[in-house]
C-alpha cells in the first residue's frame, strides 16, 4: 500500500513530466534551438542552425524590420537543406544587392498574412474539398493539400514542399518549417 509521502512524490513526478511535455510543446526545438512564443519570427529564426540561409536572405532583402514587426504572419520557413536543392549559385545570385527585388518576391511568397495554424489550414483544405488556396504577401497563391496527415504546399511553378515542423508559435505569428523553397 503506498504511503502518503510516496504518493506525493509520484504525483509530483507525474506533474513535472506533464509540465515538461507542455513546455516542450510550447517551445519546440528547431535547428537545435528552442523557439519561444514570446519572441518574434526573426528573434527565433536567428537561433536555428537550420535556417541560417533564410536569415541571411531575409537580411539581404531588408525584411528584418517587417518580420520583427507586429504581424501577424504565417511563414513557411525553408531550411538550409531546402535552399541547397536550388540550382548551384541561385542563393548567391539572389542575395546580391542588384537582385533584392527578386529575392524579396521569393521570400514574401513564403508569407501569408495572419496566423494560420496547421489546424486552420487543414480546416481550409477540408472546406475546399481537398485543397486550400493561400494568398501570400507577395500576391501569389500557394495551394495546400494533405498527404496523409502531412501538409503539402504546391507553388505557382508546380513544385511541392512538405511541412516538416508545424505550428512553431511566435509573438507575431506562426512558422511552419518546409523542406523545399517555394517559387512564385
Amino acid at each position: 500500500m503506498p504511503t502518503p509521502f510516496r504518493t506525493s512524490i509520484t504525483a509530483a513526478a507525474l506533474l513535472l513530466s506533464v509540465s515538461s511535455v507542455a513546455s516542450a510543446q510550447r517551445n519546440p526545438r528547431v535547428g537545435g534551438a528552442a523557439m519561444y512564443p514570446t519572441r518574434t519570427i526573426v528573434e527565433n529564426a536567428v537561433n536555428s542552425k537550420d535556417h541560417t540561409t533564410l536569415v541571411a536572405a531575409v537580411t539581404a532583402a531588408g525584411l528584418v524590420p517587417t518580420l520583427s514587426g507586429p504581424g501577424p504572419f504565417t511563414v513557411f520557413a525553408p531550411t538550409n537543406a531546402a535552399f541547397a536543392k536550388l540550382p548551384a549559385g541561385t542563393v548567391e545570385t539572389l542575395v546580391k544587392p542588384e537582385n533584392k527585388g527578386t529575392l524579396t518576391t521569393v521570400l514574401t511568397y513564403h508569407v501569408v498574412p495572419g496566423t494560420m495554424t496547421s489546424k486552420d489550414i487543414a480546416k481550409a483544405i477540408k472546406a475546399g474539398r481537398g485543397t486550400a488556396r493561400l494568398t501570400t504577401v507577395q500576391g501569389g497563391t500557394l495551394t495546400g493539400t494533405m498527404m496523409g496527415k502531412r501538409l503539402m504546399l504546391r507553388d505557382a511553378k508546380g513544385g511541392t514542399s512538405m511541412v516538416t515542423i508545424a505550428d512553431v508559435r511566435q509573438s507575431n505569428g506562426v512558422i511552419h518549417v518546409v523542406d523545399t523553397v517555394l517559387m512564385p
